[in-house]
């Protein structure tokens, strides 16, 4: 109850038990503190038209006395109020309220068929802790799909704008397109893999939940797709630059490029991987076993991009020399250190917000 409480999760009990056992019973549960102790019972539920009804639900915890129908009536009247709404029961005469609920929850072991059947879910230990754990992997797995589409979208934004400023100012393109594909198909892949696989953020189960309308890039997400972007097509088209500066050949300057965007494409992966908080927690450096396994297997085939023939004349590659490798690595430090600068002003701002800003 209190980790369901500190998601933002509210959690009513209606029961057909006498409104003093009900009151007892949320009482031991945690559910009575103060706010919506006191239990409202059928009849007086029966008194109320739909408006009425609205208001009570928003402030209280416990029904007793209720009926099928009155549960009915209790869900149309918290999805009336913009909840979303999770049921659950184990009788037939649950199955129209866990069918009105946006997510059904029928009890596995205890429940009739009739309940199984109108539920959405079913839960097969009948333990109500199974649900704040399911609500805890749920927001995992949309956290890890954030960041995946957090770490591709500004690679490939990076990729078309550092081609798109090669075009507008007249000069040799810095990446080819068999070396996109590779780049797209190779890095980007295995890393964006490994997004999938994060484990639990620290503080996933003390967020309140995010808004039903709201879209899955947010306006910090946009922000960070467009300015991720900016420092990978000014890291690619720079470092190309340079390298030509410095005397390089164009299949040379080429190569430098891609290895500098697959530079920042792994640096970067240890900034997405948290959003908003630090990258480098004790915590998140126990969670990295299959990060580094993914970026030694990067480097491995950068390594065979670079130095192997046979992939030097699929791709026109050409090898690189060690101090230019030097320099690209500190471009992807750099990165890291840009966008952790970066989280930290946006902690720092909301931090100084008023409450409820």
């Amino acid at each position: 109850m209190a980790q369901c409480r500190a998601a933002g999760i509210r959690v009513v009990m209606i029961t057909g038990d006498h409104g003093v056992t009900a009151s007892a019973i949320a009482a031991q549960l945690g559910l009575s503190d103060g706010d919506g102790a006191a239990a409202i019972t059928g009849p007086e539920l029966e008194a109320m038209d739909d408006a009425a009804l609205r208001k009570v639900v928003a402030r209280t915890r416990v029904f007793a006395r209720a009926s099928p129908e009155h549960k009915l009536r209790l869900v149309q009247a918290l999805r009336a109020n913009g909840e979303i709404v999770a049921m659950t029961g184990d009788g037939v005469n649950d199955a129209p309220a866990l069918k009105q609920a946006d997510v059904g929850v029928a009890m596995g072991m205890k429940g009739t068929e009739a309940a199984k059947q109108a539920g959405a879910i079913v839960l097969a230990d009948d333990n109500f802790a199974s649900i704040a754990h399911a609500v805890e992997e749920g927001r995992t797995v949309y956290d890890n799909l954030r960041k995946t589409v957090t770490f591709l979208l500004p690679i490939n934004g990076g990729e078309s704008l550092t081609l798109l400023l090669a075009v507008l100012l007249g000069v040799a393109l810095p990446i080819l397109p068999a070396q996109v594909l590779w780049v797209n198909m190779v890095s980007s892949v295995a890393l964006a893999l490994v997004l999938a696989f994060e484990p639990t953020e620290a503080d996933v189960m003390r967020r309140p939940p995010r808004p039903v309308d709201e879209p899955m890039l947010s306006r910090f997400l946009v922000w960070r797709i467009v300015f991720v972007s900016a420092l990978f097509m000014i890291g690619v088209f720079g470092m190309f630059e340079w390298a030509l500066w410095h005397g390089a050949s164009l299949e040379t300057a080429r190569t430098v490029a891609v290895n500098t965007l697959v530079c920042m494409e792994v640096f970067y992966l240890f900034s997405v991987r948290y959003l908003k908080t630090r990258s480098f927690t004790w915590r998140g450096v126990r969670g990295t076993p299959r990060v580094l396994a993914a970026v030694s297997a990067v480097f491995a085939l950068q390594l065979l991009f670079t130095y192997a023939p046979p992939l030097q004349a699929m791709f026109r590659s050409a090898p690189v020399p060690w101090t230019m490798g030097l320099q690209i690595v500190a471009v992807g430090v750099l990165l890291l250190v840009v966008l952790e600068l970066e989280k930290a002003l946006l902690r720092r701002a909301g931090a100084e917000q008023p409450a409820g800003a």
